[in-house]
């Protein structure tokens, strides 16, 4: 149960770094579904170069969730994928 809500507090976290560095406006689940995509591409990248010691942790999870949730976006924008505006 506690991965479940590490899992939405790091989405959460790396959805609204992602979304204010390409100046996306979506609502909170959005945001949410976008880090954990963002954290899902990035941590597959990173498991390909590094492994974790252990294997519970990755000391670049954050960033890579970012930089995955940036490029998930930067894909949307040149697909022509729109989000659910905010009402």
């Amino acid at each position: 149960m506690f991965h479940f809500i590490w899992y939405i507090l790091v989405g959460l976290i790396a959805g609204f770094i992602g979304k204010s560095v390409m100046h996306v406006h979506m609502t909170l689940f959005w945001t949410i579904v976008l880090g954990v995509l963002g954290s899902i591409l990035g941590g597959a990248i990173t498991h390909i170069f590094s492994r974790p010691t252990n294997e519970r942790f990755h000391p670049a999870g954050l960033i890579f969730s970012t930089l995955g949730a940036i490029l998930v976006l930067f894909m949307c924008h040149k697909l022509k994928i729109h989000f659910p505006p905010i009402h």
